[in-house]
This record gives structure tokens, C-alpha cells and sequence, in this order.
């Protein structure tokens, strides 16, 4: 089970079976669906993966666990996911994926900075990672404002959808996050309301 994690207008938390339309919804967006790996299916698909992670460990090596991102009012606005690998477990890499309507208001950012938070902070992890299509520019542009480096282009190097495809690779290491989060803390202090 995945702790509830509250940011200033966010919550993360474990998803329902009953956010299943929605999530489908949102993952089946035109603008969306095409970075997509998962969500895209059905409504059964989806609602039957989240009734599966009810029993999963979030930390499990080598499996995908999604949460969901909620306003605070208890809107599902989004979702995100993590994976830690399975041949090396302190790696760990992450997904994020919002409702269009809710694009280009910051909330991806506070959520991943969240997640990021738990998977250092919490599960001790030692490097996160994303892997994104290069034509995702806003996902690209979202890693970078959480500190992420872009550590390699791979060139055709991933089978999606039925094509060999490019794929950016961008890293956090837990000590970067430290820095980059204490950074964070500093200008919020510094900085007069």
C-alpha cells in the first residue's frame, strides 16, 4: 500500500477500481495516448490492474505501481507510476501523466517532486530515471525543472507501438536530490510572500 502524500494542493494516493473511466479517459486523449504505454486498453484492463495492486507491495522489483494524483478536493486529475528495476532495485523509474485540462499549471511538478521525495526519502533509492519519447517536449521540459539530467539519446532503440523508436533518458542520483531539494527549501525561504 502506497502512503498518502499531501503537497500544498495535491494528494498522492493509491488509486480506486472506480477511477478506472476516468483514468481511461484522459489516457485515450489524442495528446496523450500517443506517448502512452498503459491505460489505453479498456476500462476493464485498467480497473483490473488497479484492483491488483491493492495487494502489491509499491516496492515490488520489476513492477509498475500507479498512484493517483488528486487535487486536494478529491479531483483525480492525474497519474503516476514508478518501477524499480528488477535486476538492480535501488534504480527506480517513473511515469507521470495528467488530464489535458490540467496541463501547464505546475501540478506535474509538484507532483513528481512528491514522488521523488518517497522514492529517495522513503524507499532509499539511489538513482530515478524517465524514459521519454523526444517529441514529449513538455515531459522533457518537466524532468528537467525537477533537477533531472538528460544522460543519453537512444536512437531507435525501443519497439512501441509496432515501431523501433527514439528514446531520452533522464536521471536523478539521491544525493542530487538532496542538493536540488535543499536549493528548493532555500529560495522558499529567501523568497518574501
Amino acid at each position: 500500500m502506497f502512503p498518502e502524500i499531501a503537497t500544498t494542493r495535491l494528494v498522492l494516493r493509491d488509486l480506486e477500481a472506480s477511477d478506472g473511466p476516468r483514468i481511461f479517459s484522459y489516457h485515450r486523449h489524442p495528446d496523450i495516448a500517443r506517448f502512452q504505454s498503459w491505460g489505453t486498453e479498456s476500462v476493464d484492463v485498467v480497473q483490473s490492474y488497479i484492483r491488483r495492486l491493492a495487494a502489491a507491495d509499491p516496492d515490488t522489483a520489476g513492477a509498475w505501481y500507479q498512484v493517483g494524483i488528486y487535487l486536494a478536493g478529491g479531483k483525480l486529475m492525474g497519474d503516476c507510476g514508478f518501477r524499480p528495476l528488477k535486476d538492480e532495485p535501488r534504480q527506480a523509474e517513473v511515469g507521470i501523466t495528467l488530464a489535458p485540462e490540467f496541463h501547464g499549471q505546475g501540478y506535474a511538478a509538484e507532483a513528481l517532486r512528491a514522488l521523488l521525495s518517497y522514492l529517495f526519502g522513503t524507499l532509499g533509492k539511489h538513482r530515478v530515471f524517465g524514459s521519454i519519447d523526444p517529441a514529449n517536449t513538455a515531459s522533457i521540459a518537466l524532468l528537467r525543472r525537477a533537477g533531472m539530467r538528460q544522460e543519453a539519446h537512444l536512437v531507435k532503440s525501443l519497439w512501441f507501438r509496432g515501431e523501433w523508436v527514439d528514446d531520452v533518458i533522464f536521471a536523478l542520483l539521491e544525493e542530487e536530490w538532496d542538493v536540488e531539494n535543499s536549493r528548493a527549501i532555500s529560495k522558499a525561504v529567501d523568497s518574501p510572500l
